[in-house]
């Protein structure tokens, strides 16, 4: 089972929980089949979002700038029969593993489990039918007032995603890693690039990756004298340039003071208008990622959204880890609970 809450207050909180509990495929998918698929808005002031329970996906995040201007400040689209088709993962919460795995596969407890893959010979983002295809509960639903909030909810079945294969058994253990995917462009969802943005990245070391399948060798180096130091504010384009192989930051970092506790994770400003966020959560990694893959996709508005158009932030456990027993790890036991706790704080 895992569970969403989107609040809405000064700040943006995202709280996902999973428990290690399956049941039959049958009687998931024909629960599923009766749930309807609806837009949620959120309002307090300025501030609002929408949210779709399609992916538990993020529609919208409107704010003012330094001058009192509204916009838009996640790349999207205007219906949700856009969402049901993109292959971007615009604003929606992935799992039940986020990122890739390697050869689509991973051992457990001596038993090999087969992905699909979606990513060349690799499965990403939970691979065809992730979390974010698939219709979640609306829980609770509040749209206003002092604390407006959304709870969705999604159980995910035996042999979903081939994680976990045996329906005979009521628990097992299974590899959990999830996280929220928002194209953030805080000048506004058609602004432009991004490589202007100032990003500040409270991570000292990062998880290097091939630069073909773009999956985690396995080793932690350290960020210093490298493109990928962020510990001080700099340009997002501003060492581009160095990268080898890659068009892009496509990257995990490690966050620092590797605590589960929420801490700081970034920073970004949008020079032009003002507005800055700040992400705090509590998993050990963070994706940066430039929006490398982007190119001509017809978003809200009809706005065509290209490379570098935005950037996101996703927080999370380690890419791969699954493969890589050195790598905290992501496996979920029966009687564990898995938590992610996400806030995004804004300034204008």
């Amino acid at each position: 089972m895992a569970r969403a809450l989107h609040q809405l207050l000064p700040v943006l909180a995202l709280s996902l929980v999973a428990f290690c509990l399956c049941s039959g495929r049958n009687n998931v998918m024909a629960a599923a089949e009766k749930q309807t698929v609806g837009v949620y808005e959120l309002r307090k002031g300025d501030f609002s979002i929408k949210v779709t329970n399609w992916g538990a996906t993020l529609m919208s995040v409107i704010l003012p700038d330094s001058k009192g201007n509204l916009a838009d400040v996640v790349l999207g689209y205007d219906t949700v029969a856009e969402y049901v088709n993109g292959t971007a993962y615009f604003g929606g919460l992935i799992g039940r593993v986020a990122n890739r795995i390697a050869g689509a596969r991973f051992t457990l407890d001596g038993e090999t489990y087969r992905l699909y893959a979606n990513d060349g010979n690799n499965s990403l983002h939970g691979g065809h039918r992730g979390f974010s295809k698939v219709i979640w509960t609306v829980k609770d639903h509040v749209a206003g007032g002092d604390n407006p909030y959304i709870t969705l909810y999604y159980h995910s079945f035996d042999g979903e995603q081939g994680a976990c294969t045996r329906a005979e058994f009521v628990t097992t253990a299974t590899p959990v890693n999830l996280a929220h995917h928002a194209y953030w462009n805080l000048g506004g969802h058609g602004h432009g690039t991004i490589l202007d943005d100032t990003v500040q990245l409270f991570a000292s070391r990062y998880t290097p990756a091939d630069a073909a399948t773009r999956v985690p060798t396995g080793a932690v180096a350290p960020v210093a004298g490298t493109p990928y130091d962020f510990r001080a504010p700099a340009r997002v384009g501003a060492r581009m340039a160095g990268l080898r192989g890659v068009a892009g930051y496509d990257t995990n970092y490690v966050v620092d003071d590797g605590s589960s506790f929420l801490r700081r994770v970034a920073r970004v400003r949008d020079g032009a208008t003002g507005r800055g966020l700040e992400l705090w959560a509590d998993q050990p990694g963070v994706q940066f990622y430039t929006a490398n893959g982007l190119a001509g996709v017809k978003g809200k508005g009809g706005v065509v959204y290209g490379r570098y158009g935005a950037l996101c932030l996703e927080t999370q456990g380690f890419p791969d880890a699954v493969n890589h027993p050195n790598l905290p790890s992501q496996i979920v036991r029966p009687g564990q609970v898995y938590r992610h706790d996400m806030v995004f704080k804004f300034s204008f």
